[in-house]
């Protein structure tokens, strides 16, 4: 065995790689864009889960929601006795118009009881700043902190506001988030607008005069037992509330924001599984060939190193050390590129996502999955000539490789086709004779493709989607909504004005569509 083995391999491993710096650094950027991609999708994904659950749970989200027209407070005696109810709280809400300067558009949104003297059990409101209502000041509320921002409005501000037809003056006492509208968007919005959808919170009494439900409620919202089923306790919370208005109790994949959000996830975990192989598939591409034209290259130093008595492991393990240095190369960008985009995505999410706090934070366990996953795909791109290299025995490697026998190839066929002309059969037999360097060298080109694809997929997608929901779903200028149902005359009144070229009634009521065991609302 010769003394200083590891040592000469090394500088010999340096020389390498500074000669093919090029290539390293190419490959290298290749694996940092999968690791980036994989570190900001799986540590937002994360940091959104666990800061979602927090929240969620130390505000008490509820699971259902019971609307119903008008109910008598002493029900919620009653829905508190149904099997699988932990917590529930009954409350008034009603729609609000609000009359704001400087906007040409009107702005509508939800005013919402807050129970007097003590926090909500479920869907209790965290406080930005400012304080809870004063139970003897009927004309205080609270405002969600997005609208009151987008208005320049604060603690101590006033507002105008028509509430079931009565227009009143609001002071502002506070400025709060909700656990329910974490993604604040109006019902039939595409885009959440925080200038055009606001959420209001009143004091029970004082929101019982302004809503006309004196020692009633209309909506329940109810926190289940763990391991309670969604289904039973919906049912029997509908067939209490049936005689009184009841539309249907609803769980959390049908409640808007939460909704949003689950399908952000959704989105961010598919992303996540997507592109960052698709990278790595690339990069393992690519050290195939770097390696593989490497060895081809240093075979005569390979049977030398083997006749001085390097074995058939060291040589293998100092090409696998090459490749492991540009994986790391890759793998530090990557990390260091990942945590910068993962805190500029948390800031963007921040925007649209009202959490009372969003930090971007990856666990060691994305690092660690990042880096397996890099050096099996390096790894295994370099494994086919690696082997090859350490199989090579000292008298054949130091004499030039014998020429390749094509007679049996699959392009030897071509040499009589007189048809086609030399160079068309020139690129035929380099690829037949070569099926597994074209094919790899086609899935190579594929992957770009793809990557360039999913890429840019989103911006044809939301063209699509915006003409599809303005041009054919909707047609219309302007859109009267009303609070409650009202006669044809409205409707002929509104048609009449000028200006109104074509007009149409509808009315919209909820509804449950089930087909064998697949079930939406739909409202």
């Amino acid at each position: 065995m010769v003394t200083g083995l590891v040592s000469t391999l090394d500088r010999k491993l340096m020389r390498d790689l500074w000669r093919m710096i090029g290539q390293a650094v190419a490959i290298a950027l290749v694996i940092a864009g999968g690791i980036a991609v994989h570190v900001v999708m799986a540590g937002m994904l994360a940091s959104l889960s666990e800061t979602r659950a927090a929240y969620y749970e130390r505000y008490r989200f509820a699971d259902l929601w019971a609307p119903a027209v008008r109910a008598p407070n002493r029900l919620i005696d009653e829905i508190l006795a149904i099997e699988g109810v932990a917590a529930a709280e009954s409350r008034i809400q009603a729609p609000v118009l609000f009359d704001m300067e400087g906007i040409s558009e009107p702005a509508n949104g939800v005013i919402y009881s807050l129970p007097a003297g003590r926090a909500a059990s479920v869907n209790d409101v965290h406080l930005v700043r400012g304080r809870l209502p004063d139970p003897t000041r009927p004309d205080e509320a609270l405002v969600l902190e997005g609208f009151a921002l987008a208005h320049g409005l604060d603690v101590g501000d006033t507002l105008e506001a028509t509430i079931r037809g009565r227009r009143e003056r609001l002071v502002i006492s506070g400025l709060a988030l909700s656990p329910e509208y974490v993604y604040a968007i109006a019902p039939g919005q595409l885009v959440p607008e925080a200038r055009l959808f606001g959420v209001l919170w009143m004091d029970r009494d004082a929101l019982e005069n302004a809503a006309d439900l004196e020692g009633a409620f209309n909506e329940a919202v109810v926190r289940l037992s763990r391991g309670a089923e969604t289904a039973p306790v919906a049912a029997a919370l509908d067939r209490l509330l049936d005689r009184y208005g009841a539309t249907g109790a609803y769980g959390r994949r049908d409640q808007i924001s939460d909704a949003f959000l689950s399908s952000e996830l959704d989105q961010l975990s598919t992303m996540g599984a997507i592109l960052p192989p698709i990278f790595l598939a690339v990069a393992a591409f690519l050290v195939n060939i770097v390696i593989s034209r490497l060895i081809a290259v240093e075979r005569e130093q390979i049977g030398l190193l083997k006749a001085f008595g390097y074995s058939a492991r060291e040589i293998a393990w100092h090409y696998l050390k090459l490749v492991g240095a540009i994986a790391v190369m890759g793998l530090v960008i990557g990390f260091s590129l990942g945590a910068w985009l993962g805190r500029a995505m948390a800031e963007m999410y921040a925007e649209f996502y009202r959490f009372p706090f969003l930090l971007f934070a990856a666990t060691p366990g994305v690092y660690a999955i990042g880096a397996l996953v890099t050096f099996a795909a390096v790894g295994g791109g370099a494994a086919f000539a690696v082997v090859r290299a350490a199989r090579l025995q000292p008298a054949v490697a130091m004499r030039p490789p014998p020429p390749p026998d094509y007679s049996r190839s699959a392009g030897a066929a071509l040499t009589g086709l007189t048809a086609i002309d030399q160079q068309t059969r020139m690129i035929l037999r380099q690829i037949l004779r070569w099926p597994v360097r074209a094919g790899l060298t086609v899935l190579g080109i594929a992957l770009s493709a793809t990557t360039l694809v999913t890429s840019l997929y989103f911006l044809d997608a939301m063209e699509v989607m915006t003409g599809t929901y303005f041009d054919v779903a909707n047609r219309h200028d302007v859109a009267v909504r009303f609070t409650e149902a009202r006669s044809m005359t409205a409707y002929h009144d509104l048609a009449g004005r000028e200006g109104v070229l074509e007009a149409e009634p509808y009315r919209a009521v909820a509804a449950r569509l089930r087909f064998e065991n697949r079930e939406v609302l739909m409202a």
